[in-house]
Parts: structure tokens; C-alpha cells; sequence
């Protein structure tokens, strides 16, 4: 058996710590609004679920479909954002425009909607358009430095 009691618990004699301190600032480097990940999701997860928050299944069926797909992709986004941030955030100005969409398709898509539908459409794009606007500056200004 071997003795390991000799073991240091640090790696700064490692030979590429350097690199690999190097390589954790570079992925870490854009994660300074790793807490927005989570508000992005839960707006994508209750614009799916609003319809039925709002109880507009019946008299609105198309926007019901609409919020449903549009919330499961701002929260598949904000996943991608979380798993593969260096990668994803270049898709924030994609979340800018799901979000001016859905403020946009209450008219489009609904067939006069009531007060109540329209305000909750535009409350949940605008936030999605702010919370992407937020990732889409942070993602620009983890490429300029």
C-alpha cells in the first residue's frame, strides 16, 4: 500500500495550474449575471402557464398554443444560458425579439382579447425583452474584454 498521507491539499504546485486558472477565469467570465438565468426562466415558465392562470383556454385558444410554445422556448433559453453560457448568450437578442413578439401577438394571433390577456401579454414580453436586453449587454461586454 502506498502512503499518501504526504498529499498536499493545494494544486499551486501543479504544473498547470496557471492553465487551468486561465481556462476557469475564461469560462467563468460571463457568468456575472448568472443570477438573471433564473428570472428568465420563470417568465418563461409562467407565459406557458398563463393561460391557464388567467383561465383564457376557452375563449382564446390560439394564444393558449401561442403562450405555451413561446414560454417552453424563453425557458428552454434560459437553460441553454445556465448549461452553456459562452454559447448561448449570443441568442439573448433572439429572447429581445420573442418578447417584443409576444407583446405584438396578443393582436395578431388572439381574436379581441380582453383586458386582462392583453396586460399579462404585455407585462410578460416586456419583461422577457428587458431580462434579454440584460443578457445581450452582458454578452457584449464579455466579448470586448
Amino acid at each position: 500500500m502506498s502512503n499518501v498521507s504526504h498529499a498536499r491539499s493545494d494544486l499551486s504546485g501543479h504544473p498547470d495550474a496557471s492553465e487551468m486558472r486561465a481556462r476557469y477565469d475564461r469560462v467563468m467570465g460571463g457568468r456575472d449575471v448568472a443570477l438573471v438565468d433564473a428570472p428568465v426562466f420563470l417568465v418563461g415558465l409562467y407565459c406557458a402557464v398563463s393561460p391557464w392562470v388567467l383561465h383564457f383556454t376557452a375563449s382564446q385558444p390560439a394564444l393558449v398554443t401561442h403562450n405555451l410554445v413561446m414560454g417552453i422556448a424563453i425557458a428552454v433559453l434560459a437553460l441553454g444560458f445556465t448549461v452553456m453560457p459562452e454559447r448561448m448568450y449570443g441568442l439573448s437578442w433572439a429572447m429581445c425579439a420573442i418578447g417584443a413578439w409576444i407583446i405584438v401577438s396578443t393582436w395578431v394571433v388572439g381574436n379581441s382579447p380582453d383586458a386582462g390577456i392583453v396586460i399579462n401579454n404585455i407585462i410578460v414580453g416586456g419583461l422577457t425583452v428587458l431580462l434579454g436586453v440584460v443578457c445581450a449587454g452582458a454578452a457584449a461586454r464579455t466579448r470586448s474584454t
